[in-house]
């Protein structure tokens, strides 16, 4: 961690991920930064550069609502972006933050072990798998409990054949990474998992300097590459569960697609595997 503290690391990484097309300013003379500079976000943030220059180097760590909202809109921020920022300069004081449990709810357990037909899994702060019913796993290895998401998607030789979409994946792993730690960028779990990521995957390292941040929950459609039943396009849906750090991932296929009969497949030969297993 720079002495500029998270809120200073994401302003400069966000005031570098924009040009001065973008902000409807002339890009004349040479420039020896990428991105805006210093004084032209705060020309858009309204405050002065001096003030601007010391948040970012960490010298003023609590901007005002107002200002956070000027920066928010100046550095093309949109909603879950915004609301990072904000939790950057207004991180809850160490001693009063307790840790959630990272074990899964009973009743989480029981709904996602009683869908045999609907793979579902639960991963942790920091993007554990802590919980995933058998359909889960027989899709994606990597929906075990006890992977890591983030290790595996960067450093798991396995992954790049699961997903052909794999630079897609890999970047939301990041931003939801970074959703799901808010401020505690010093997590020593977190700093743990970084440093292994940077040292062993350089496209982690590019994105993790990126400051990039999604929802916490939310859907879209993912497509895996079975080893036996080819493509699935399955749509996603990630609930955040109430009361804890933790998200449940629910997989499912468009009704009478081809992937929801592959998925239907893979699903009768899961309850075979654990018809036989149960006769033993």
């Amino acid at each position: 961690m720079s002495t500029a503290g998270p809120l200073g690391e994401y302003l400069r990484a966000r005031r570098e991920l924009i040009g001065p097309g973008d902000v409807g300013l002339p890009a004349h003379g040479r420039r020896r930064v990428p991105g805006l500079r210093r004084e032209e976000a705060a020309l858009l943030a309204g405050i002065s550069a001096d003030y601007y220059l010391r948040l970012e180097q960490g010298r003023d760590r609590h901007p005002s609502t107002q200002v956070v909202e000027a920066l928010a809109r100046a550095l093309l921020l949109d909603a879950d972006a915004a609301a990072h920022l904000h939790g950057l300069a207004r991180p809850v004081p160490a001693r009063r933050r307790a840790r959630p449990s990272e074990r899964v709810p009973v009743g989480i357990r029981q709904l996602v072990g009683s869908w045999a037909e609907t793979p579902a899994f639960v991963h942790g702060r920091h993007l554990d798998v802590l919980f995933a019913n058998p359909v889960a796993t027989a899709l994606a290895p990597i929906f075990t409990a006890g992977v890591n998401l983030l290790r595996a998607v960067f450093l798991d030789p396995s992954v790049p054949a699961l997903y052909p979409a794999l630079t897609v994946v890999a970047a939301n792993a990041v931003a939801g990474l970074r959703a799901q730690v808010g401020p505690e960028v010093d997590d020593p779990r977190l700093v743990e998992l970084v440093e292994e990521l940077s040292a062993g995957s350089e496209r982690f390292r590019r994105l993790w300097a990126r400051h990039d941040v999604t929802a916490r929950a939310g859907g879209g459609v993912r497509v895996f590459q079975h080893s036996q039943l080819g493509e699935l396009a399955l749509r996603y849906e990630k609930l955040a569960i109430s009361g804890t750090t933790q998200s449940l991932v629910i997989y499912h296929a468009e009704p009478g697609s081809p992937s929801a009969r592959s998925l239907a497949r893979l699903a009768r030969r899961v309850g075979r595997a654990a018809d036989r297993g149960a006769s033993r």
